[in-house]
């Protein structure tokens, strides 16, 4: 590789948004810098050499790593070969731990700087991953406040660099813009379905989720029911759910989560970065979550926080329901939304609660962390 090359990978689409706004950040920091690896449409039009989609790297839960072991294996090794042979001057994993951490230790022994974008939630469960981590990582590039913290006798140099969701999505969405941009009725309660960007978590979620839909649609609660596809290999699951309920007054987005956010009222939305990005759009929500009974058996008893939802454990409370594994139900669901949009009290005070999370993780992530990154490849 040439000596100014960054190599980056990213899983999946939330870790594929928010490496692409560091990478624009370095581009105009940097415009000489060649940033390569693995990555997503975003991270592509923000200048990535993709050699992988982003994309391969999303998998849910221990069954779904087992099952597709061999080709990912495969692609770490092939990965860690080109990298060891062109050395760059700064390796960058964005999350994805199981993936990038060992990659990361087997970098970082031959000489190769590594940070660590999005640290691994060892304060919520896998907390043996502190030894691998100090071994595989120089700076961890943390977006939670509490974070660094964690890493202070670990050896390992922490940095809070806010969350670049907090920065990208505005402090108050404007909802009746949204619904123009997606052709939406500027009346009547919307509905947000948010069941994942990866196959085997709409698999899971995809028919309790538009089973709660189709619940309030009858119960008069909501008027339209919005689902963003992640990506185009989804749509067909999608619609294969949706058959189930006819008459439901569905609309399918490709893509545009953030614009499906501003837009509803009320989303039931995937465990995982989406609850954030809900969010911070200061919607209110049910959060759902459904794994294969042998990842759910082997994950249960690993030391998780009481909540699994990112605004939960933020707040260090129960801000908003948690439904998971044989909880997840179409009944279960409907009835947690229809709490919430029946009490507009709670709601009031869940957007209070959900503008000062926002401001706490507002900083100027890509400038904070592409400085970093810099001044890495410069030491």
């Amino acid at each position: 590789m040439e000596p100014r090359t960054l190599a980056f990978v990213a899983g999946e689409s939330s870790g594929d948004l928010l490496a692409s706004h560091v990478l624009h950040a370095l581009h105009a920091r940097a415009p000489d810098v060649r940033m390569a690896g693995i990555g997503g449409p975003q991270m592509q039009a923000a200048g990535l050499d993709a050699w992988w989609q982003s994309e391969r790297l999303a998998v849910n839960g221990y069954a779904d790593v087992l099952a597709r072991l061999p080709e990912l294996l495969l692609m770490r090794r092939q990965l860690r070969q080109r990298l060891i042979a062109q050395p760059p001057a700064v390796f960058v994993g964005v999350d994805a731990p199981d993936f990038n951490l060992q990659l990361e230790r087997r970098l970082r022994q031959v000489g190769i700087p590594v940070a660590h974008m999005v640290s691994p939630s060892i304060w919520a469960w896998r907390r043996e991953r502190i030894d691998l981590i100090r071994q595989a990582v120089d700076h961890m590039l943390c977006i939670f406040p509490f974070e660094p913290a964690i890493y202070a006798d670990t050896g390992v140099k922490a940095t809070y660099i806010g969350h670049p969701l907090a920065e990208i999505i505005p402090l108050d969405p404007d909802r009746n813009a949204a619904r123009r941009a997606l052709g939406l009725a500027p009346g009547g309660q919307v509905l947000a379905v948010l069941p994942g960007s990866r196959r085997a978590e709409v698999r899971h979620l995809i028919a309790p989720f538009l089973g709660a839909a189709a619940l309030l649609v009858q119960r008069g609660l909501v008027s339209s029911v919005v689902v963003p596809i992640a990506h185009p290999g989804l749509r067909p699951m999608v619609q294969q759910a949706a058959a189930a309920h006819p008459g439901l007054p569905l609309v399918l987005v490709d893509g545009q989560s953030h614009s499906v956010m501003a837009a509803c009222d009320l989303a039931i939305v995937a465990s995982g970065t989406a609850t954030l990005e809900c969010a911070l759009f200061k919607r209110p929500m049910v959060i759902g979550y459904r794994m294969s009974a042998l990842s759910w058996r082997m994950m249960s008893g690993r030391g998780y926080l009481p909540d699994v939802g990112l605004p939960n454990i933020l707040a260090g409370t129960r801000l908003v329901p948690e439904l998971l594994q044989h909880d997840c139900t179409p009944e279960s669901l409907a009835h947690a939304a229809s709490a919430l949009l029946d009490d507009a009290a709670r709601r009031h005070q869940l957007q209070e609660r959900f503008m000062d999370m926002h401001l706490s993780l507002r900083r100027d992530t890509a400038a904070l962390a592409s400085q970093a990154i810099l001044d890495m490849a410069s030491a």
